[in-house]
């Protein structure tokens, strides 16, 4: 199986085929949708399909400063599509 290394959100992943993995949601993009990427060591071409788009874990922010009653707390949810390899040519 050929081995690939994407790049994509300002991160890098090591794919074959056949794998799905979970990459920053790319705007403009839906379900169904092919997605082109190019490996970055053989300059190969990498064809993945757009599963489904989801929402990762909520992570809460907490700020706090001493002695000025100033508390804040936030969440935040990323969003995610998962995608699934199909061919690196």
């Amino acid at each position: 199986m050929d081995l690939a290394v994407i790049q994509t959100g300002g991160k890098q992943y090591k794919v074959k085929e056949g794998m799905e993995l979970k990459i920053e949601l790319i705007p403009n993009k839906k379900e169904q949708d092919k997605l082109e990427f190019i490996d970055m060591l053989s300059k190969k071409k990498v064809i993945a399909r757009i599963l489904n788009s989801e929402k990762g874990k909520k992570i809460s922010v907490y700020k706090f400063k001493n002695k000025t009653r100033y508390r804040k707390k936030m969440g935040h949810r990323q969003n995610y599509h998962k995608i699934k390899i199909e061919s690196i040519k």
